[in-house]
């Protein structure tokens, strides 16, 4: 019978029937704890995975599944449905866990509070890591616990009891994990809220990568004490506590962790920021390549200025004519003959790297592309630069190149001719005056005598 109920419940959720904003339940998973001794006389921790439910409603209500532990979540002043509106049940990864205040006793100051309480923690994240909140649930107590309330003597929970709560806090990011580039304005998403007026808040930014950690920022609501910049104290009155960096860098990526702290209560939420620089992709030829048969060309494709470090070049060779068809197109041909270059590190920490091959022009390969893809995790799709190859007959230059020659020979043996043949004809007239002088002896005294007749 149980199963059924535990069945039936989760295909209601399942079905896509129930959104967030209108539920009232929420499958969680319990994460219990137990402190033992081990043989070596030191403390050892066991986590325990329980079935538990997050019911919403009012203080007497039935539980949904009665076979599981129930923390029915009360009215107050904060409604933790509203920070994950409008998503599926099916979405969201819940998890509860006992809150150890370390020994401090604390009446939290609200109307009608008990002395002592019982904390619990809920953790509800975006399976696509659209986003994290994470609340505080009271249990109240007229009781005082049983020794100290911490994770060495937690008081035993029931399969199926019913613990009744109320939210007291709430911390949320809506970016957990951020992509940037280098240079851009980045803001990370931190947003509290308190039950009550005029807590005494505590609001931390810490950045860690690698080993190193460092405080960003720190502000303290009741001495108004303020060290560090990137949050503004006027949006933090609000409950904004989100961080913004200036001007992304290199040293920029890691992990940052903003904390809120109300006594007794300490939330701290991490948020990755990945720096990914996309490349730039260039070719050392043009859009066409005109060669001729069996010269010889190195063509170059460079990835430059990239972050992270992997990416992959691909060279492919196909007929541009059915390179944009999608039905009974050929696949393009990867280029086997490709050599990388080593990895450059460049002096704003970013990489390049080149693919390039020797092309032997054949006429057979005239009129083909050539294609250079670039994949790397910044880019959605991969970057295309491509030129198409053309090659010439060397014979056809030659051809050329003679009749050319012989155009100019014949050109310059008709000058010769003609010049021969003109200073003949001068020749040719000069010795038949000369053989008429002779054969006129008086004609040629008188024009001795007389050398200008007219």
């Amino acid at each position: 019978m149980g199963l059924n109920i535990k069945i039936l419940i989760y295909l209601c959720l399942c079905s896509g029937v129930q959104c967030v904003h209108q539920m009232s339940w929420l499958p969680c998973q319990f994460t219990d704890e137990r402190v033992f001794w081990n043989n070596d006389g030191h403390t050892e921790t066991e986590l325990i995975h329980r079935e538990a439910m997050l019911q919403f409603g009012q203080t007497g209500d039935a539980p949904v599944n009665p076979h599981a532990i129930t923390f029915l979540v009360t009215g107050s002043k904060l409604d933790l449905r509203r920070y994950v509106e409008e998503v599926e049940a099916e979405q969201l990864d819940c998890e509860l866990r006992r809150y150890s205040t370390e020994g401090i006793h604390v009446r939290w100051p609200v109307q009608a509070a008990t002395e002592y309480n019982r904390w619990f923690s809920c953790t509800i994240k975006h399976s696509k890591g659209l986003f994290t909140v994470t609340s505080f649930l009271r249990h109240p107590s007229d009781q005082p616990p049983t020794g100290e309330q911490d994770y060495r003597s937690w008081s035993a929970i029931a399969d199926r009891e019913t613990l009744t709560t109320t939210v007291v806090m709430v911390i949320q990011t809506q970016s957990p994990s951020v992509k940037a580039g280098l240079g851009a304005q980045q803001k990370l998403h931190c947003q509290f809220a308190v039950d009550h007026k005029g807590p005494n808040v505590t609001v931390e930014w810490h950045w860690q990568h690698r080993g190193e950690r460092r405080k960003l920022f720190s502000h303290t609501s009741r001495s108004g004490q303020t060290q560090g910049t990137g949050v503004r104290l006027k949006s933090l009155a609000g409950g904004d506590a989100s961080y913004t960096l200036p001007f992304t860098k290199m040293n920029s990526e890691g992990t940052y962790a903003c904390s809120v702290s109300v006594n007794p209560l300490f939330a701290s939420l991490d948020l990755s920021l990945h720096i990914e620089e996309a490349p730039r992709v260039s070719l050392n030829v043009g859009p066409i390549l005109s060669l001729q048969q069996d010269e010889e060309q190195k063509v170059i494709c460079e990835a430059a200025s990239y972050y992270p470090l992997d990416v992959e070049i691909v060279w492919y060779e196909q007929d541009p004519a059915v390179s944009g068809q999608r039905v009974g197109a050929s696949l393009p041909k990867v280029l086997q003959n490709i050599l990388l270059s080593s990895h450059k590190y460049n002096q704003d920490k970013t990489y390049s790297l080149s693919a390039f091959f020797y092309l032997q022009a054949s006429l057979r390969n005239s009129g083909r592309q050539f294609t250079c893809s670039v994949s790397h995790q910044s880019l959605k799709v991969p970057i295309r630069k491509s030129f198409i190859l053309t090659v010439e007959e060397p014979s056809s230059w030659m051809f050329t190149l003679a009749v050319g020659f012989i155009m100019v020979v014949l050109l310059v043996i008709l000058y010769v001719m003609l010049r021969l043949l003109h200073s003949a004809r001068k020749q040719s007239a000069k010795r038949s005056w000369t053989q008429t002088l002779k054969l006129r002896p008086g004609r040629q005294e008188n024009d001795e005598r007389n050398p200008n007749p007219e």
